[in-house]
C-alpha cells in the first residue's frame, strides 16, 4: 500500500482499570474467554514483566519504517505500541534507539507481529517488549506509507487503537476497555480460588477428584 493514514490517539484506559488489569494474569483469563489472544508466535523477547496499558497502533510495511518515528513522537504514557508488520518476517523495524525513545515516553510496552533488533540493547532497557523474532536487517525512513492509530492485525487479532492490553511472559492479551474490568474481575477471583486447589493439592487430594472431573462413556479396555 502507498500512502499514510494518520488517525488520532485514542482515550487512555483509566488507571483504576489497569490497576486492577495488573492484579489479573493472562492464562487465567485464557480459562474462560476465547477473544483477543495474539498468538504464541508472538513472544516475549525483553523486560519479562506483567504489563498493562492503552494499545496505540502501527501499520509499518516491508523497509519503510518512518510510521514508527512518527508513532514513537506521539506516545504518551501508558500507551502499549502495537506494530503490523503487514506479513514481513524479515526485516527488523525496532531496535534500542526506537525503544529507549518509547522509554522515554512512558510506554509501557511494544508489541511488533515481526522482527526486532538489537536484543542486547532492549534486554538492558528493560521496556517490555514482544515479537516473532530477531533480524539484523533493518527499515529504511522512506515516509510513503503505513498507518497510525487505525486498526491493525497482530497475531492474529484485530488490535483497534484504545483497546486495553494485558501481557506476560506467557502472552499478550487485549480487550475493549467496556469487557475488560469483567474479565479482571472473574480471573482475580479464580487466582484467589486457586489457592485452595493447591493446599488440596499438597494435602493428597487428585487433580480429578478437586475439580470433580467426569468422563463421558469411557470405553473399558481389557
Amino acid at each position: 500500500m502507498i500512502g499514510i493514514a494518520l488517525g488520532a490517539l485514542p482515550p487512555p484506559c483509566t488507571p483504576s482499570l489497569l490497576a486492577l488489569l495488573r492484579q489479573a494474569e493472562p492464562a487465567t483469563i485464557g480459562h474462560f474467554h476465547e477473544r483477543g489472544f495474539l498468538h504464541g508466535g508472538i513472544r516475549a523477547m525483553a523486560g519479562v514483566t506483567r504489563s498493562v496499558g492503552t494499545a496505540v497502533t502501527v501499520r509499518c510495511e516491508g523497509m519503510d519504517g518512518s510510521i514508527l518515528h512518527h508513532a514513537l513522537g506521539q506516545l504518551r504514557a501508558g500507551d502499549f505500541l502495537f506494530v503490523d508488520r503487514a506479513g514481513d518476517q524479515v526485516v527488523a523495524c525496532i531496535g534500542g534507539a526506537s525503544v529507549l525513545a518509547a522509554q522515554l515516553r512512558g510506554a509501557a510496552g511494544i508489541v511488533v507481529d515481526g522482527c526486532v533488533t538489537d536484543i542486547d540493547e532492549l534486554r538492558a532497557l528493560g521496556l517490555p517488549v514482544w515479537a516473532r523474532g530477531l533480524a539484523a536487517r533493518t527499515t529504511r525512513a522512506g515516509g510513503q506509507a503505513g498507518s497510525f492509530c487505525q486498526p491493525v492485525d497482530c497475531g492474529g487479532v484485530r488490535v483497534h487503537p484504545g483497546d486495553a492490553v494485558l501481557a506476560d511472559e506467557n502472552g499478550v492479551l487485549v480487550m475493549a476497555p467496556a469487557e475488560a474490568r469483567a474479565l479482571a474481575e472473574r480471573a482475580i477471583a479464580l487466582q484467589q480460588a486457586e489457592h485452595q486447589t493447591l493446599a488440596r493439592l499438597r494435602a493428597g487430594e487428585t487433580y480429578p477428584h478437586i475439580l470433580n472431573t467426569r468422563l463421558a462413556a469411557a470405553e473399558s479396555l481389557t
